[in-house]
C-alpha cells in the first residue's frame, strides 16, 4: 500500500518492525504494554533535504532503509490505522546492513 506523504525538509518517515520473539523474564510474560518499543525501523518516505547557504543538502538515507534511531526520537503520527515516526535525519543513528 503506498503512502500519498512527503515529509519537509530533511525529516523522515519510519515504521517500526516488530519484534519477533516474546519478552520473558523470570519466566514471566509481559504484557504488551509494558514492553518497549523496537528502536530498528524501515524508512517510507524522506524528504527533499534541508537547505543550507542556499544549497540543497540531499539525506544520506533512502526508502526501505532499515536504521537504528534513539530512544525518545521522533514523533508518533498515526496515517490510515498504522503508527509511523516521523523524525529528523539527525535522529537516526545508524543504517543497519
Amino acid at each position: 500500500m503506498a503512502i500519498n506523504i512527503k515529509p519537509l525538509a530533511d525529516r523522515v518517515l519510519v515504521k517500526r518492525l516488530e519484534e519477533e520473539e516474546e519478552q520473558k523474564i523470570g519466566g514471566i510474560i509481559i504484557p504488551d504494554t509494558a514492553k518497549e518499543k523496537p528502536q530498528e525501523a524501515e524508512i517510507v518516505a524522506v524528504g527533499p533535504g534541508k537547505t543550507e547557504d542556499g544549497k540543497r543538502i540531499e539525506l544520506e538515507v533512502k526508502v526501505g532503509d532499515k536504521v537504528l534511531f534513539g530512544k525518545y526520537s521522533g514523533t508518533e503520527v498515526k496515517i490510515e490505522g498504522e503508527e509511523y515516526l516521523i523524525m529528523r535525519e539527525d535522529d537516526i543513528l545508524a543504517i543497519v546492513g
